[in-house]
């Protein structure tokens, strides 16, 4: 039986290939060309998997001949470690969040889906570039959208600007309709148009109501307490992703800390599936 190495670097360099829409492409293109991007994709997922620094990945991948058959390279042709670094703040956010979504694909969701956030911490940047660039946090507010029986992530949204969270949920929730069956959130995400909007596509809202009037009393007390309660799930996602890959982030641009939350998360979904 192949290891969970093998079996992790198989699924990433097959995803990789559809996020990029170029699965026949060889994965060394000659001329001005260089490594195809799913190459680079795939050997990104390997790096979080792996926990290993971009030196470090390029030095252990000369001992893995089997791994690198499957991304159809050799020793003797591997990307330099500052072409893998640098390749990764070129290729679009699309890409990363294809790779997510993709990653989502290979499981079979739960009917109950729930949304919360978190912070993250990020490595200090210079004052000029945070004055710059406008973002003075010391947290990147995440926001992800969790299936309550498998645990996968389905979406993550990143922000600097500490929006309030009925304004992410409604972003994110309304791009992930296809994915939804009954959806769960504290009292940060009561608001009517959202939960008007999640109705008109059948999907179930348990969202609690901040208790501004006896109405509102009336209706959490109505609320379906094991369906609101899952909503826990996403506080273990939360966890999980801290303890596999660190609560700080590593990226000093705020675009590169965007891309390095999406790209965990689907190297914990993809971990997940090659797991079970």
């Amino acid at each position: 039986m192949p290891s969970k190495l093998a079996r992790f670097t198989a699924r990433c360099v097959g995803l990789s290939q559809k996020a990029v829409g170029s699965p026949q492409n060889s994965p060394v293109k000659r001329g001005d060309g260089g490594f195809a991007d799913w190459v680079i994709v795939g050997l990104h997922c390997l790096r979080e998997y792996l926990d290993h620094t971009y030196r470090q990945l390029m030095d252990v991948l000369q001992e893995m001949p089997g791994v690198l058959d499957t991304f159809g390279l050799s020793t003797t042709n591997l990307p330099d470690f500052t072409t893998v670094c640098a390749r990764k703040q070129t290729l679009k956010m699309k890409v990363w969040r294809v790779l997510l979504r993709l990653s989502v694909s290979i499981h079979e969701l739960g009917d109950v889906q729930a949304i919360d956030a978190t912070g993250f911490g990020r490595r200090a940047v210079s004052r000029h570039y945070g004055k710059r660039v406008g973002y003075y946090f010391q947290a990147v507010k995440t926001t992800a959208l969790v299936d309550c029986e498998t645990n996968v992530i389905l979406d993550v949204h990143c922000s600097m600007k500490q929006p309030h969270d009925s304004q992410i949920g409604w972003q994110v929730l309304t791009r992930n309709l296809d994915q939804l069956n009954t959806i769960t959130a504290d009292k940060g995400y009561d608001w009517d148009d959202l939960r008007t909007e999640l109705r008109g596509h059948d999907i179930r809202p348990v969202i609690k109501h901040k208790e501004h009037w006896n109405l509102d009393k009336a209706h959490n007390a109505r609320l379906d307490d094991d369906v609101y309660h899952r909503r826990s799930n996403v506080e273990s996602a939360f966890f999980a992703l801290k303890q596999r890959f660190g609560d700080r982030l590593r990226a000093r641009t705020w675009f590169g800390q965007f891309r390095e939350l999406v790209l965990m998360a689907a190297v914990r979904n993809i971990e997940l599936a090659v797991r079970a």
